[in-house]
């Protein structure tokens, strides 16, 4: 990998959209971040985000704008599949999996955020998504390696 292509993924985990930007396609980064901006506001995800770091879940919970948060991670793994997919060009087949797995996971995370407890201590809309998050990317890499096997033992039949 170089520089230049860790650039455009760093910058995408920071932001989605900004990878865009640096690749010239303007259009699509500028959508990425005015999409990331609506739903950041209209879900209260940076005052979850303060919250929850100052160890108030139920408040978290309670401004937390679940019907909005629940795009979130779709866009945000989805930009950041594009720009690791810009940057990488297409040397890797079926590498969307781990990016898909992870947003489904996260989404789900979110879903259950406001009432899924570990020994009774709420996780919230940020502590749990965040968890789902490495899972849902461990479980894509495990079916993304599955499924590559599988293909090539199809193809040499």
């Amino acid at each position: 990998m170089t520089k230049d292509e860790l650039e455009k993924i760093l910058w995408s985990i920071a932001l989605p959209g900004f990878p865009q930007l640096l690749d010239g396609k303007i259009a699509k980064g500028v959508l990425f971040i005015g999409l990331e901006i609506l739903i950041n506001v209209q879900s209260n995800f940076n005052t979850a985000i303060m919250l929850s770091f100052q160890g108030n879940t139920e408040k978290a919970t309670q401004v937390t704008n679940y019907q909005w948060l629940m795009f979130y991670p779709c866009l945000y793994f989805f930009a950041m599949w594009d720009a690791y997919r810009e940057a990488m060009g297409e040397k890797r087949p079926l590498m969307s999996m781990p990016f898909a797995f992870s947003a489904y996971l996260v989404t789900v995370g979110v879903m259950y955020s406001s009432t899924f407890r570990i020994k009774n201590v709420l996780l919230g809309p940020i502590w749990l998504p965040m968890i789902c998050a490495p899972i849902g990317l461990w479980v894509g890499l495990i079916l993304m390696k599955v499924t590559k096997r599988f293909l090539l033992s199809e193809d040499q039949k």
